[in-house]
């Protein structure tokens, strides 16, 4: 992705806490791993996927857990934030079966964002029936 310099190494998808009871993430790995949906473009190979819930609402721990994440990943492998990108799922970001957008979802980006200055993507997985459904305007955009 050109907006990384140098290119990401860790792609970091944060999940909503409640969906993640139920959900096992599989189909957003999956995308990641085919570089469908949300990860068209990364390159193949090379790339390291963390997936991370946002702790619950508000959403938060986010902020503690990437924090941590930046802090190891600087001591032990030498990587710094700007080849990091975190992506919001599309549980958080866009209307879909789990349910709405999250209502949180504009502080998660401050935080990831603003505070921690990290490139934030929205979406992981693009599901065809939610797509079809929200072509159909049954299901908000993403922006909505």
């Amino acid at each position: 992705m050109t907006d990384v310099p140098g290119g990401p190494a860790y792609v970091v998808v944060v999940q909503c806490h409640i969906v993640k009871e139920r959900c096992s993430g599989y189909l957003c790995e999956l995308a990641f791993h085919e570089r469908s949906g949300g990860f068209e473009g990364y390159p193949a190979g090379g790339l390291r996927f963390l997936p991370l819930t946002c702790g619950g609402c508000c959403g938060r721990a986010v902020h503690r857990k990437l924090t941590n994440l930046l802090r190891q990943l600087r001591k032990r492998e030498g990587v710094g934030k700007d080849r990091v990108v975190v992506h919001l799922s599309s549980c958080v970001a866009n209307d879909n079966f789990h349910g709405p957008p999250c209502p949180h979802k504009e502080y998660l980006r401050t935080l990831i964002a603003g505070k921690l200055g990290l490139s934030l993507r929205e979406g992981s997985r693009t599901s065809p029936a939610a797509a079809a459904r929200r072509a159909g305007g049954v299901y908000r955009s993403g922006d909505g």
